[in-house]
């Protein structure tokens, strides 16, 4: 059975265990020209979230991928594929780490466009990371130990904000 998933209220503390984390990972990527970020809920600055760091490492192409996943292996960060998501190769922090999820992207790569737009949108307006709080929260309790289902009833929201032209204010 999988463990219960649940919200928090925004945890300032989650910029500094992005910065941790994200320490270890640029040490590793000396000489490789690449870029650590913070995205997903927890990097939204009074967005509730699930407590799980999500880091983005971006190398300028696919020529840098071997290599960076090779010293990510190094450090204990274990290699999970792209998990159906082209662009991505996603991995499990080592045993010890703070909590998060660590991806590894090309700079082209349409996971990462998306990635830094949703956040940048949230970021940009405070009653949109509102709605996206609130629904968050319904879906967590609809869907508490069901992390497949909660991921998917957020797409058509997620889709949404990617989507828009316009402002949302």
């Amino acid at each position: 059975m999988e463990k219960a998933l649940f919200i928090v209220d925004y945890d300032p503390t989650w910029r500094v265990t992005f910065e941790k984390s994200s320490g270890r990972i640029r040490y590793a990527m000396h000489g490789i020209p690449a870029e650590v970020e913070h995205v997903g809920s927890t990097a939204v600055p009074g967005l509730a979230a699930k407590p799980i760091i999500d880091i983005d490492l971006v190398v300028p192409s696919v020529a840098e991928l071997p290599e960076a996943i090779g010293r990510l292996e190094v450090l204990g960060y274990v290699h999970e594929g792209d998990l159906g998501i082209t662009g991505r190769e996603a991995f499990r922090a080592p045993p010890g780490d703070p909590n998060h999820h660590l991806y590894l992207c090309t700079a082209d790569s349409p996971a990462l466009r998306a990635h830094r737009l949703f956040r940048d949108r949230l970021r940009a307006d405070a009653s949109l990371a509102r709605r996206y709080a609130e629904l968050k929260r319904r879906l967590a309790t609809r869907f508490a130990t069901d992390r497949d289902a909660y991921t998917e009833a957020k797409t058509a929201f997620v889709r949404e904000v990617l989507a828009a032209k316009t402002s949302w204010k």
